[in-house]
């Protein structure tokens, strides 16, 4: 081997592996992440970012921000897909989730949390989901805190569905 050719080796090795580090995006179309990057680490990273931005009915900035558009500019700009931006809509894309038992990191979930009021946020892991709290802003609670537990109504899949 040539000196030459195995510094074309290494150079065109470092590209590629810069070129994975850089990307984070799932490929919805063939539905495979396309680096080491899991939709759970994505979704951690989303949290990090926006984490402590406050709640505003109809916000969709770090100025605040509601629950489903929340949910419509993480799907929006982590997996390139197009969600409606109102929970009322939001909970008829995808699959539903037959069980909480069922739930994968990405999964919708969804809560009554009034007479005509819903509620949705993004599972993450271990019984917790990422969402927006009208008191406290963007942030990671459980699915069994009694509050959560008593209101919770479906989940759907959009990834992977």
């Amino acid at each position: 081997m040539t000196y030459q050719s195995l510094q074309t080796i290494l150079v065109t090795s470092l590209i590629l592996l810069l070129t994975a580090c850089a990307n984070n995006h799932v490929d919805v179309k063939t539905n495979k992440i396309e680096s080491s990057i899991s939709v759970k680490q994505v979704l951690y990273s989303q949290f990090s970012e926006w984490k402590a931005v406050k709640y505003r009915f109809g916000g969709l900035s770090k100025k605040g921000i509601d629950c489903s558009g929340f949910v419509y500019l993480t799907y929006l700009d982590n997996f390139s897909i197009q969600l409606p931006r109102t929970t009322k809509q939001q909970v008829k894309k995808g699959v539903k989730v037959n069980t909480q038992a069922n739930l994968k990191a990405g999964d919708l979930v969804f809560f009554k949390t009034g007479v005509r009021q819903k509620h949705v946020g993004i599972y993450l892991e271990k019984r917790t989901f990422l969402h927006v709290s009208t008191k406290k802003g963007v942030i990671i609670s459980r699915l069994d805190n009694p509050y959560w537990k008593k209101r919770y109504w479906r989940a759907v899949r959009v990834l992977n569905s």
